[in-house]
């Protein structure tokens, strides 16, 4: 199984979780350029035209902070908003604001040539923190409270993370439903 992906991190975790189904992967990076669009049309894009260019089955991965008090930006822009503005700027627009509910979502898309991709989805909820908190993971993950948490994922070890977070919720649905394709 390809992983497409010009993420490291995304190849650790995912070789981690798939390991538990005896599922490998093979990393390599297309560099496409992805439509402007949901996690799901950016999935979908990014599967289909990796599968047709390799002639490979593929999956690809998209994940993105979603903020409710901010119509749920930055969402699919979440890399953008990152490097442009940055944790600092997130709590900048969030000076002020009382409901804090965000989700980190993750989409798996998974795609063989000449086929229609699947998509899997992976959420968790939680809450935007008022600052900055932890030096762990990477991202917006020092701004972000799990549901039912004290600590950020900035706070967490990546293995704690990796139990229960968004991107391991849809690759881990993708892994279920892989294993269960192969024994039809």
């Amino acid at each position: 199984m390809n992983f497409i992906t010009g993420n490291k991190h995304k190849v650790e975790e995912a070789e981690k979780i798939f390991l538990k189904f005896g599922l490998k992967i093979q990393h390599m990076n297309l560099g496409y350029m992805e439509p402007q669009g949901t996690l799901e049309e950016v999935a979908r894009f990014g599967a289909k035209y990796a599968a047709q260019k390799l002639e490979e089955p593929v999956i690809v991965e998209d994940a993105g902070l979603f903020i409710k008090a901010l119509n749920w930006f930055p969402g699919p822009y979440s890399a953008y908003v990152q490097d442009t503005l940055g944790n600092k700027g997130i709590l900048k627009l969030m000076e002020n604001v009382k409901n804090r509910y965000a989700e980190f979502r993750s989409v798996v898309g998974y795609c063989a040539p000449n086929a229609e991709p699947k998509i899997f989805l992976g959420v968790v909820k939680g809450r935007i923190s008022n600052i900055e908190k932890g030096n762990l993971g990477f991202a917006f993950d020092p701004l972000f409270y799990p549901e039912d948490m004290d600590k950020t994922f900035g706070e967490l070890t990546t293995h704690k993370k990796n139990q229960f977070s968004h991107r391991s919720r849809s690759l881990e649905q993708f892994a279920r439903w892989y294993k269960n394709q192969s024994r039809d």
